[in-house]
């Protein structure tokens, strides 16, 4: 992409030049830290929004006689079919930023009423996030960097779509000797290039699915492997199989918590006693956004905060902070987020709860029993911190 380099500051209908917008578009959302851009045709004008820290923030508009430049722009630099305007497609493209960065795109289309939707995907390839920095607390990251040095066994990351389950894997991937090790990973997409491991891309157009790319892998002589998403119960039970027969395997799933991760692997189909005897540990996450350091206000609690059970979640009169909103965090009153999680390391008794394929009840009851802290009761350490807001934490968990 050639395009002149623009001010990401301007107005987005100061350029008539389909190849100029797409390129002011993309710099100006990398600038504001979006994780996502969409462009959506409708009635009598073309909307840009961006995703600002997990929420949807307008951007202006264009004259509608520009979405089938730009819309058609995209599907060049994404090398998918210009003429088909039906059917949904998919994509990427990457865009140099200058000073060796790369902003890698993901392409989506989807045939909506007034023409095709764009949302493209920003990954930003040059930003790897350690451990520390993911807002784990000490006592966490020691774990996992204590976990993911065993010679075998499963690893599972869950949280929502978008809830940065991909940086968590890469953190734990940066904890390992890469050097000494036969690292090989399967992704969809390729967010982040590691040079000394191997990282493949599955296509599942082309039959190149997880199971597929998984089963080939093991015949790669490796000790460390990373499985982007568990999607159905052939991935699961190959990985775990793995797992058991000297190899440590990374993966997510899409659930809400360590225990209906933990449910839900033994749901699939799985052999529970393969689960227990395989699953060391489960990381379940959300992210916050960060309370703006130049406008965040304090304030007192008027009453309790409970829960759907009636226990006291935070005390009337606990200190608080709230947003306000600056120009320096466009007004939202937020800038950044952080993760918010839960790290439950299985022990003898849980793997008998798995192997006795018990409810979630089970679980929850046990894990009361201990120091086990939830996703919300961690919000809410950030929130008393003064890290996000009280309504941020509720909303997520």
């Amino acid at each position: 992409m050639t395009a002149p380099r623009r001010d990401p500051t301007r107005p987005l209908g100061e350029d008539v030049d389909a190849v100029k917008v797409l390129d002011h578009i993309v710099r100006r959302a990398v600038a504001m830290g979006a994780s996502d851009i969409h462009i959506e045709p409708k009635r009598d004008l073309l909307r840009i929004r961006f995703r600002l820290d997990g929420v949807m923030v307008a951007q202006g508009s264009l004259p509608l006689e520009l979405a089938p430049p730009i819309t058609s722009r995209v599907k060049v630099l994404s090398r998918i079919d210009m003429t088909e305007r039906r059917l949904p497609q998919d994509g990427q493209f990457s865009l140099d930023l200058g000073g060796g960065d790369l902003a890698h795109l993901r392409t989506s289309t989807f045939p909506a009423i007034h023409g095709e939707t764009v949302v493209l995907r920003v990954l930003l390839g040059h930003q790897l996030i350690p451990a520390e920095k993911l807002g784990m607390e000490e006592p966490e990251v020691a774990r996992m960097r204590r976990l993911v040095q065993r010679p075998s066994g499963l690893i599972l990351v869950s949280g929502p779509t978008g809830s940065g389950k991909t940086s968590t894997l890469y953190s734990l991937i940066r904890m390992l000797d890469t050097a000494a090790l036969s690292v090989v990973t399967l992704e969809d997409p390729i967010e982040v290039e590691f040079l000394d491991i191997t990282q493949g891309q599955a296509n599942p157009r082309q039959g190149f699915t997880f199971a597929v790319g998984l089963r080939a892998i093991l015949r790669q002589d490796p000790d460390v492997i990373l499985v982007g998403e568990m999607r159905d119960p052939e991935t699961a039970q190959i990985a775990l199989q793995a797992s058991l027969t000297g190899h440590l395997v990374l993966s997510t799933l899409h659930t809400s918590s360590t225990v209906e991760t933990i449910v839900r692997l033994v749901d699939l189909g799985v052999e529970s006693w393969i689960v227990a005897n395989s699953l060391l540990a489960v990381v379940a996450q959300r992210l916050v956004r960060v309370l703006c350091a130049a406008c965040k206000e304090p304030y007192e609690l008027e009453a309790d905060v409970l829960d759907q059970d009636g226990k006291v979640l935070l005390a009337a009169r606990t200190n608080l902070f709230r947003p306000r909103g600056c120009g320096a965090c466009h007004e939202t009153g937020f800038r950044g987020r952080t993760g918010v999680f839960e790290v439950l390391e299985l022990d003898d008794e849980l793997r008998d709860l798995v192997k006795a394929r018990a409810p979630k009840r089970a679980y929850v009851e046990h894990l009361a029993k201990g120091t086990f802290t939830t996703i919300q009761e961690a919000g809410l350490r950030a929130a008393v911190a003064g890290i996000t807001s009280l309504d941020e934490v509720l909303r997520v968990t």
